[in-house]
């Protein structure tokens, strides 16, 4: 039991560091993305995914640049495609 105990409290002071953390190696970020190791290293060698090489081998990653990163090129839902095409027919006096 007290194995048990002591698993969950490493299990627990590991996530929290891991959620806390503003810089990230490639396996952690990857883990964060949900992605492969692999796929993260195309996205990186594309120059796709914002990223550090201070060494020049290894890449770290910020957190706020990568979640910035995620919402960047959002979709639009239908309703507010919808409203867009309202005020654009709008606009136009209503002539298509």
């Amino acid at each position: 039991m007290a194995e048990e105990l002591e698993k969950v409290a490493d299990l627990i002071t590991a996530n929290t560091i891991f959620c806390t953390k503003e810089v990230l190696t490639s396996d952690e970020t990857a883990r964060y993305l949900g992605i492969s190791k692999s796929y993260l290293y195309k996205l990186t060698m594309r120059q796709e995914i914002p990223h550090y090489k201070p060494m020049g081998k290894m890449c770290y990653f910020n957190r706020k640049e990568i979640e910035s990163w995620l919402q960047s090129n959002r979709c639009a839902t239908a309703n507010e495609i919808d409203q867009q095409a309202q005020a654009y027919c709008m606009k136009k006096g209503g002539r298509l």
